[in-house]
């Protein structure tokens, strides 16, 4: 066992449980997951617009006036403060609103944070179709992040809570297929209204984001909480039997509501789940929820999302055509999410993050080399190696899209029990988002300095958290989310860390507002 980084499964399976995946919990996993579309379709259609002649025209006259300068660089064309401003705004909104969903999931439910997640997101959509001015727009750009804090915080957790253990996996990463459908989304209608001549495009992108928001606020109004919230919130042991045969289309689900219920008597115990997570028994989670976020975004992925257009744009691709690559790459991408919900809980979330890494390091120092090479300041691409390009970032996607994009998401969800998850999830969602600000803030000021360098910048950090993934990350595919802890007191490295020690004041502490195991 090389450097004792694998765990054997954990026998029994899943835990023991019985059931199966029922119309019923699929209809209602669609329902939340198409909260992704809403995270997506702001990623395209950011990048997209802002690649638009008539959107920056009207708010980035400055870029405008670079592209048609031949004098400046290619890679600098679009280097602009207020161009990433209104890129990355978004993101600071959404980590600040990302922690104070933490608070309303675990006292409101999961359903309520999405339900003022998704009004909240119609209402920035209504900002962005109608803005006349950099105030309207930047206003937008808030209101948006601040939705996507509270789905992006509570429908992961919705979904692993919902889902059978032995098919969290593939339910959970409907939230990534969901945000690559939505990203596909926006690129098609990038690519349809650019063909409008009158130059108001852009404000249908923007204003058609209130419709998945619209689909995920009225869908969420029918949604039932979660069993694990129910128990959580009253202790009414007999609905969530009841909603967990139903789930599972069984009546045998006592062995699953007996972890739940003693779940539940940890959490209720715990009243500061920020403060309990920096715990060291819950050591691995905490490390486990910053990092992974973390090196999500140093793959470079929401700089092909944000910037694919401004990429294509920027190697001599005329504007239509770039966006038509945007769309070809995010097919790739879709595909691959497909291809990871069949496969996640057949091989593991440790193999998938492995081969998914190798992948993207070898497409980030193609790309890397290929600009080096044949790419210089001023002058075009030969287009062989324009679709060359085309060709290595489809297979970037494609490995981030069955790898890094949907286990992100799953893994930090499943590994965390009742009483910090969703602090857990909170933590997630907030580094994601702190990252994604930092790289949107700062990729284009370092593409123009550092050129081609960027993508073997990318291809090195893929390089740390592969080996950091296969040395520290057990595998815990099939494995209830209530006995997680299993795996950490297995692993090679986790075990010196949690060990067998009993924490003898939570014991206490727990002794009051337990909930009877039900008969």
């Amino acid at each position: 066992m090389a450097i004792g980084a694998f765990v054997e499964e954990v026998p029994g399976g899943a835990g023991g449980y019985g059931g199966r995946v029922t119309p019923f919990v699929v209809l209602t996993c669609v329902v939340a997951g198409s909260g992704g579309i809403l995270f997506g379709y702001d990623i395209g259609i950011s990048g997209g617009v802002t690649s638009m002649d008539s959107f920056l025209k009207r708010f980035f006259p400055e870029v405008y006036r670079h592209k048609q300068d031949s004098k400046i660089s290619h890679y600098c064309q679009f280097d602009s403060e207020l161009l990433t401003v209104f890129t990355s705004s978004l993101y600071i909104a959404g980590l600040f609103a990302t922690l104070i969903a933490s608070s309303v999931t675990r006292r409101f439910g999961r359903r309520s944070s999405m339900l003022f997640g998704g009004s909240v997101f119609i209402a920035g959509s209504v900002f962005g179709g109608a803005a006349i001015n950099m105030p309207m727009l930047l206003l937008n750009r808030i209101l948006l992040g601040i939705g996507l804090g509270f789905t992006n915080q509570s429908i992961p957790l919705y979904l692993s809570e919902m889902a059978p253990p032995q098919y969290r996996g593939a339910i959970n990463n409907g939230f990534e297929l969901s945000i690559s459908i939505g990203i596909l989304i926006a690129n098609i209608l990038n690519y349809c209204v650019v063909k409008i001549t009158a130059g108001w495009g852009w404000r249908i992108s923007l204003s058609m984001a209130a419709v998945p928001a619209a689909f995920l606020t009225i869908g969420a109004i029918f949604l039932p909480e979660t069993p694990s919230f129910i128990i959580q919130r009253d202790g009414n042991t007999d609905k969530a039997r009841a909603l967990l045969q139903k789930l599972r289309g069984t009546p045998s689900v006592q062995n699953e509501l007996d972890d739940l219920v003693s779940a539940s008597n940890l959490s209720r115990a715990t009243r500061y789940p920020f403060r309990s997570i920096f715990k060291r028994k819950y050591r691995p989670q905490l490390a486990m929820v910053l990092l992974i976020p973390f090196f999500n975004q140093l793959t470079g992925i929401n700089v092909i999302n944000f910037y694919a257009p401004v990429i294509f744009r920027t190697i001599g691709l005329k504007e239509r055509a770039s966006l038509l690559f945007s769309v070809i790459t995010r097919l790739c991408a879709t595909f691959a999410n497909i291809v990871a919900m069949i496969v996640v809980d057949r091989f593991g979330r440790r193999k998938l993050f492995l081969v998914g890494g190798i992948q993207m390091i070898m497409s980030q120092l193609t790309v890397g080399a290929i600009l080096a090479a044949k790419f210089k300041d001023y002058g075009s691409m030969d287009k062989e190696y324009v679709y060359l390009v085309l060709i290595t970032m489809c297979v970037f996607v494609a490995g981030f899209a069955w790898s890094w994009g949907p286990l992100t998401f799953l893994v930090p969800t499943e590994i965390c029990p009742l009483e910090i998850r969703s602090a857990g999830q909170s933590i997630v969602v907030a580094v994601v988002f702190l990252m994604t600000f930092v790289i949107g803030q700062t990729f284009l000021a370092v593409l123009c300095h550092i050129k081609s360098g960027t993508f073997f910048v990318f291809a090195a950090w893929i390089c740390v958290m592969t080996l950091l993934i296969y040395m520290f990350l057990p595998e815990t595919k099939k494995l209830p989310m209530e006995q997680m802890e299993q795996v950490w007191r297995s692993h090679w490295f986790w075990k010196k860390i949690v060990g067998e020690v009993e924490d003898k004041e939570e014991e206490k502490e727990q002794q009051s507002g337990k909930i009877a195991l039900p008969s």
